[in-house]
């Protein structure tokens, strides 16, 4: 049975195909991908919503001023609201998910564009995002429901990965639109609201083609296990006596089993590396390696872009071998062990290559564990009811976002440097560099600007106004002290030339001068240089200020360039260093072993995962496999002999 005009635009007449969103008989392949790839464009496009602050996170924090803790404690509060929101999309089981995903979708993006990008201060900020985190949490259980019922289990894996690549290519469009368009040097850190405005405007766009193209199965049709293609005429005949309200009866009892519940907060705790990267990789990054935020973005290119090749090509592979659990074995092993190599990098100066390989690795790895397990959960949850896909995904919405709201309020605890880092690091590596030499010489030389900043400026200024007369105060201090001494003696000789004095004048004068040989010596200089010693008389007020510095003036006198240079650097450089300086340096010293403890936890998380795969429904053994898949074809060609018969 084909899916007629009318399938597609049901409700015809007025508008209300724009609610009327449900197919009554099982689409044919190419309609049947057109909706399955609008629903991972939905998805791509929600999770490119919910992940934007991530590429301006540090510009964020300095804007709005927001602590780091803050920060992160909003971001699990966010997800503990998103985590009902959640269960409440366990409802579409009862009313439909197309609708759901379509007017979600207009919400948060008007919300995105348009008023996260107005607020002016934390509060607001954080309360619109709680807002658009309830809508976000209803749609994205929503999404793989979708995916799930049109998606049968034999290319399960394969459409999961398409699904899988939602949020992993809504990190990679983050990093690459955030390495694209954010500068290399930030001037004002209100540039944070152009990423919101670029990501809600790609929102709306999306909206109007899930508002046209998205549609979804009838509860007769979705509420069937559907094993293959093959089985469609079964489900279709099925469906015409399939009690709907008898299989969605007590939903949550049903669910909230071993295999169900253990098998989403195992995987849930192993992403605990994955959220980590997406609200934290660039202040992680900028930090503790000291990169540009573009470069950050630049590395989370590498990661999110060898994720999104890992989901969608394990997912092909997994369908192929028609099994799920050897696929988690190895990319959880790989995760693990990259986990550890990249954990270890803190505290030393990997290459930006080095980072982006061993990203893109790690991310690889989880890739290749997450998508077969989103297919091997769907397949757990059909098992004991395939009418309830919506309802297992919201226990499994509900876990992982409680288990990142615990995970993000344990963080700032665990990492206590960044605050420091985001909010006053970067102005004190600026202070650093650009009065580098300044700075160091005042670290290396303390006692000289002690010294220095002891005398007056004005004692300073005159120092350096009357240098010369300075000088020569020094040069002729024995013959001012026989001037200053004989004041009225000197003020007779004045009144002769050298020539004409008196000789009872000139004999009086050798004797004030120290007699003999030494008298004339001085009263010669003093001739020599009168006019250089009238200047240091004339000059004598305010070289009498300078005196009692004299000292202090002459051990500073050989770094006169460097406090010359140290002088130019403004006060409040110097306040600025003081007050958050050491801060910085303490930060920047604690936050690489702070950061290993936190990625210690990750690793963790990611062993527990891998103990965790066995519960799941599933064969280990392609071969098996296919024979389960035999059994399942002569089952179903026999019902349908018995339902012609």
């Amino acid at each position: 049975m084909n899916a007629t005009a009318a399938d597609l635009a049901p409700g015809r007449g007025g508008v209300s195909w724009l609610w009327r969103r449900q197919l009554d008989s099982y689409p044919d392949t190419a309609p049947r991908i057109l909706y399955l790839a609008i629903t991972v464009l939905a998805t791509i496009t929600l999770y490119y919503e919910l992940y934007v602050g991530g590429s301006v996170s540090t510009l964020i924090l300095a804007n709005l001023h927001m602590t780091f803790t803050f920060y992160v404690v909003t971001l699990a509060f966010g997800n503990l609201i998103g985590a009902f929101g959640s269960l409440f999309a366990g409802l579409t089981d009862r009313y439909g998910r197309a609708n759901l995903v379509a007017f979600g979708l207009l919400f948060t993006a008007v919300f995105v564009a348009f008023i996260l990008p107005a607020a002016t201060n934390k509060w607001a900020f954080t309360i619109e995002g709680f807002v658009v985190g309830v809508v976000e949490g209803i749609c994205l259980v929503a999404t793989p429901a979708l995916i799930r019922d049109f998606s049968p289990q034999l290319g399960r894996a394969t459409a999961m990965g398409f699904w899988t690549s939602g949020p992993v290519v809504g990190s990679l469009i983050v990093a690459t639109v955030g390495s694209a368009t954010v500068p290399a040097v930030v001037s004002n850190t209100r540039f944070w609201t152009h990423e919101y405005h670029i990501c809600g405007i790609a929102g709306l766009v999306v909206f109007v083609i899930a508002l046209v193209g998205l549609r979804e199965l009838s509860p007769r049709l979705r509420d069937q296990l559907m094993v293959s293609m093959r089985d469609r005429a079964l489900i279709e005949a099925r469906a015409k006596g399939l009690d709907v309200e008898s299989l969605l009866h007590n939903p949550f009892r049903q669910l909230l089993k071993l295999d169900v519940v253990l098998s989403a907060l195992a995987v849930s705790i192993m992403l605990l590396i994955y959220y980590t990267a997406v609200g934290f990789l660039v202040i992680y990054i900028t930090t503790v390696f000291g990169f540009t935020v573009k470069n950050a973005n630049g590395l989370g290119n590498w990661q999110w872009g060898f994720n999104v090749i890992a989901v969608i090509l394990i997912g092909m592979i997994s369908d192929l071998f028609r099994v799920r659990k050897p696929f988690m074995v190895i990319g959880g092993i790989l995760a693990a062990v990259m986990t550890v190599v990249y954990l270890l990098q803190a505290g030393h100066h990997p290459s930006y290559y080095a980072l982006a390989g061993i990203l893109a690795a790690l991310s690889f790895g989880l890739g290749v564990a997450y998508t077969p397990w989103m297919a091997s959960f769907t397949e757990t949850v059909e098992a004991r009811n395939p009418a309830l896909i919506a309802t297992g995904l919201a226990i499994w919405g509900w876990i992982i976002r409680i288990v990142v709201f615990i995970s993000f309020l344990i963080i700032p605890a665990v990492i206590t440097s960044v605050t420091p880092l985001v909010n006053y690091g970067s102005t004190v590596a600026a202070y650093a560099t650009t009065y580098k030499s300044e700075l160091a010489f005042a670290s290396t030389h303390p006692a000289i600007v002690a010294t220095a900043s002891k005398i007056p400026p004005s004692v300073l200024a005159i120092a350096k106004t009357d240098a010369v007369q300075l000088a020569n105060a020094a040069k002729f201090a024995p013959e001012l002290a026989v001037i200053q001494t004989h004041t009225a003696l000197f003020a007779q000789l004045a009144r002769y030339t050298p020539t004409t004095v008196p000789p009872a004048l000139a004999a009086q004068a050798v004797a004030a001068a120290g007699g003999g040989t030494k008298g004339l010596a001085i009263l010669s200089t003093i001739d020599a240089n009168s006019a250089a010693i009238a200047g240091v008389i004339a000059a004598g007020p305010a070289l009498a200020k300078v005196a009692p510095y004299a000292a202090d003036l002459k051990a500073i006198a050989p770094y006169s360039a460097q406090l010359a240079a140290l002088s130019k650097v403004p006060p409040s450089v110097f306040a600025y260093l003081k007050a958050h300086g050491s801060q910085v340096t303490t930060a920047a010293a604690s936050a690489p072993g702070q950061w290993k403890n936190w990625y210690w936890v990750c690793f963790g998380g990611i062993v527990l995962f891998i103990f965790s795969i066995p519960i799941l429904r599933g064969r280990w053994n392609p071969s098996a496999a296919r024979r389960d898949e035999e059994q399942h074809e002569a089952m179903v060609q026999a019902e349908l002999a018995k339902l012609k018969a």
